[in-house]
């Protein structure tokens, strides 16, 4: 079959184009001008240039593709540019659904985020049917996947309120594992760890998945997915303090021992902002909004994506080394300090 994969350059599509190369997809890329192809070198992947914003390159790139994976995405707890965000987020996304099904796309497969799953108020797991409140769009991030999100499941009904487009929509939980080339906020985590620049943690939790099992998820969704449903990609809940355990025994550091009060994070949040975002023009090294969305622990269930889809719940303490390893190897820290204990 031959496919389009967008956001190949970045790590969920990334991983997803050299697994459909695998498979034996025939399989190309839309690339920004620029943009770093490590996550593709030395595949077969053919790769165009063009930009989710200019509906004419999306246009070439979707011609003849039987089915088209949308990963591109502005994933940030924080821009110079929100704005921009939105445009990536939302108006890329419908530019890529549109322009995939007028070139004949038999199948669309739409990379949202958990961050548009609710989360109960009794405390008990977020699936697919759990509605989000506005409360919890905490930042530009979020507010843009989840309007994005909508603008897919809109296209994907029949007219004359939609257009009755072929998408399917897969909500990876928190993807752990190699060619995080950026690295995502998730990876982030791993790498700080392995530096030593995390002296404490919060109480709060995520869903951690590998990411090759995400890539599995794509590709069983593109296969057996139902249109115009949402399929969370996930697998194990943690907590943060049981994440830092498990890197700790995959690296030898000693997992943060200090736990963090809530408000005092969101604090120092604030003031880094000002300093680092507002005065220096730089990413903050604590994100508010990245803080504020873990005020509450994201678990969720994959069952739908496990049951209908065959989901694969490959251990997450494997996908965490196979993250060590590779930010070792590929000049992230100095490889000596690093020595797996698995």
């Amino acid at each position: 079959m031959k496919v389009l994969v967008t956001g190949a350059t970045g790590f969920v599509g990334g991983n997803l184009a050299r697994e459909l190369c695998a498979r034996g997809y025939e399989v190309r890329a839309l690339v920004r001008p620029g943009s770093s192809v490590l996550t593709i070198e030395d595949t077969s992947v053919e790769r165009v240039e063009g930009d989710i914003l200019d509906r004419e390159s999306v246009r070439r790139a979707a011609a003849g593709r039987q089915a088209v994976f949308h990963c591109a995405a502005a994933y940030t707890f924080w821009s110079k540019d929100p704005q921009g965000v939105r445009r990536a987020n939302v108006e890329g996304t419908v530019n890529v659904l549109q322009c995939a099904a007028a070139a004949g796309a038999e199948r669309i497969v739409y990379t949202s985020t958990v961050s548009t799953i609710g989360m109960p108020k009794d405390g008990g797991l977020g699936d697919e049917d759990t509605p989000l409140t506005p409360r919890a769009l905490h930042g530009h991030y979020k507010q843009s996947k989840f309007e994005a999100e909508r603008e897919a499941l809109r296209l994907a009904e029949p007219p004359p309120r939609g257009e009755g487009l072929p998408v399917v929509v897969v909500n990876p939980t928190a993807p752990v594992g190699p060619w995080d080339v950026k690295p995502t906020p998730t990876g982030r985590i791993v790498l700080d760890f392995m530096r030593g620049r995390i002296p404490a943690y919060l109480a709060t939790g995520l869903n951690l998945v590998d990411v090759g099992d995400v890539s599995a998820g794509h590709i069983l969704a593109l296969e057996q997915g139902q249109i115009g449903k949402r399929y969370i990609l996930g697998n194990r809940n943690v907590t943060l303090k049981e994440m830092f355990a498990m890197l700790s025994r995959i690296t030898g550091r000693q997992a943060p021992r200090v736990r963090l009060p809530y408000w005092l994070v969101v604090g120092a949040g604030y003031v880094e902002q000002a300093v680092s975002g507002g005065l220096l023009g730089r990413e903050p090294t604590i994100p508010v909004e990245g803080v504020m969305a873990s005020k509450k622990p994201a678990w969720v269930s994959s069952q739908r994506a496990v049951q209908e889809l065959g989901l694969p719940q490959s251990p997450v303490e494997w996908a965490l080394e196979q993250a060590a390893e590779w930010f070792a190897a590929h000049g992230y820290l100095d490889p000596s300090k690093y020595r797996a204990r698995s």
